[in-house]
């Protein structure tokens, strides 16, 4: 018999197991993180994962990390083979030892380019045309072990690093079930990683500002890359103003760097970049506001709008 422990907590985590499920191959445990307080009332909600567990009715150790008490439970489910899909937390050795065939992770960059907590999200903002969704072998090192399977995955324009990151899931969640049964029967063969690793480490709220003095192709990637997290931000006068998906404009932008305007029914709201290019904003979501149309937004407002400033 074939058993499958799973380790994961987000919704993209939830969508993968969902599809192993789906396509019958046995679980027989969920390793995920404690219930987490979600909204302004601060509800105390379980993770996506353990909502999909409780649905499909799979046991589920809820763990901030994986400590002796886990490692406990986690042997006595005896699995065959383990499937991570960010869980959040490290896996210590003798976790990793307790699967018959040991663990396998979905990432979702080329290996060993990007390997961390927010791959898509620097593929993005290092204007990456190209990522993919891979599954390899867990080892001590951070995302170093050889790999089992790949899939390119082409990053279309004025996409979000969530939009993207939803995709390769549904392009890495066929892929592992592609590779299970081999997986399962331990009798798959990866193949080390090739090239120079470079790391991508959790973007900050910081790093998701939006400084219009700056290039506009940075804008777009920079933009594009922290939406929905952190979030894009700027600075409109003293207030904070959040931004949606962007792509480069196509004509000549106008005014000086920061400055948005409206160019016609079909050419949106143009932001002009530090190079004198220009950057089309599909949406903003000014202070204590629902997200709306910028060029909507741009009617409303008594005077010419300038974005940017300093932030410190």
């Amino acid at each position: 018999m074939t058993r499958i422990v799973f380790a994961g907590t987000p919704a993209i985590a939830a969508q993968a197991l969902r599809g192993i499920v789906d396509a019958g191959f046995d679980v027989v445990g969920v390793l995920t993180r404690p219930d987490a307080p979600i909204g302004r009332k601060r509800t105390l909600t379980p993770s996506p994962v353990a909502q999909e567990a409780e649905e499909a009715a799979i046991p589920t150790l809820k763990a901030e990390k994986v400590d002796e008490t886990a490692t406990e439970q986690l042997t006595r489910w005896q699995p065959t083979l383990g499937v991570i899909v960010a869980y959040g937390a490290l896996l210590p050795r003798a976790t990793l030892d307790i699967p018959t065939h040991g663990w396998v992770n979905l990432h979702y960059s080329d290996l060993p380019k990007y390997r961390g907590a927010a791959p898509v999200q620097h593929a993005i903002l290092n204007g990456e045309t190209t990522t993919a969704a891979t599954v390899f072998q867990l080892e001590a090192g951070m995302d170093s072990g050889p790999l089992h399977g790949r899939a390119e995955y082409a990053i279309p324009q004025m996409t979000s690093s969530g939009t993207a990151l939803t995709e390769l899931t549904d392009l890495g969640t066929r892929l592992l079930i592609d590779l299970l049964p081999t997986l399962l029967q331990g009798t798959s063969l990866p193949v080390p990683q090739e090239g120079e690793p470079s790391l991508a480490p959790k973007l900050t709220r910081q790093d998701a500002f939006i400084d219009p003095t700056q290039p506009a192709d940075e804008l777009v990637n920079r933009i594009n890359a922290t939406i929905p997290e952190p979030g894009a931000w700027t600075l409109h006068g003293d207030h904070r103003i959040k931004l949606g998906v962007a792509r480069r404009f196509d004509g000549e932008a106008e005014g000086a760097a920061g400055d948005l305007q409206a160019v016609g029914p079909q050419g949106g709201a143009v932001l002009t970049a530090g190079d004198g290019r220009g950057v089309v904003l599909s949406q903003v979501q000014p202070a204590g506001k629902q997200m709306m149309n910028t060029t909507d937004w741009l009617r409303g407002q008594q005077e010419r709008v300038r974005l940017g400033g300093n932030h410190g």
